[in-house]
């Protein structure tokens, strides 16, 4: 069954991307990272290319004739991918084809609409049985 983390009180959640998609890669899995508009996507692509500072994550779209081999997809609109070890969210809503994935990463900011939508997630997710996890990046404890 999916595992599902949640990073809460992220203070720019495209940089929180950034960290968690290289750590993924770090550890050899494959990451799907699913936008919610055509403006995200674009940021996103252009930070990962300087994402460390010394180096850039390897990414590509993830209709990509070289998305099979890349280590992470970048997705607005698909729900195809070559592989399914990651998904890292940035919707508002659940996406559908979520449970494809062994793990899933929900990443909520610091603004109330924000978090008021990822615990609506929570929920959904919690109601159905899932394995969830809890990561506070504002400092404060972990659950």
């Amino acid at each position: 069954m999916t595992r599902i983390d949640f990073y809460t009180g992220s203070p720019d959640k495209l940089r929180t991307v950034c960290q968690l998609s290289h750590k993924a890669m770090q550890n050899g899995l494959k990451t799907v990272i699913s936008l919610p508009d055509a403006a995200s996507y674009g940021a996103l692509d252009r930070l990962l290319w300087h994402f460390p500072d010394t180096a850039f994550i390897p990414h590509c779209s993830s209709d990509a004739e070289s998305a099979a081999q890349t280590p992470v997809l970048l997705s607005h609109g698909k729900d195809r991918f070559p592989h399914h070890d990651l998904l890292i969210s940035l919707h508002d809503q659940c996406v559908p084809y979520f449970s494809r994935f062994e793990r899933v990463i929900e990443i909520i900011g610091t603004h109330a609409e924000d978090s008021r939508l990822g615990r609506e997630r929570y929920k959904f997710y919690r109601d159905r049985g899932y394995e969830l996890r809890h990561f506070d990046l504002s400092g404060e404890q972990q659950t």
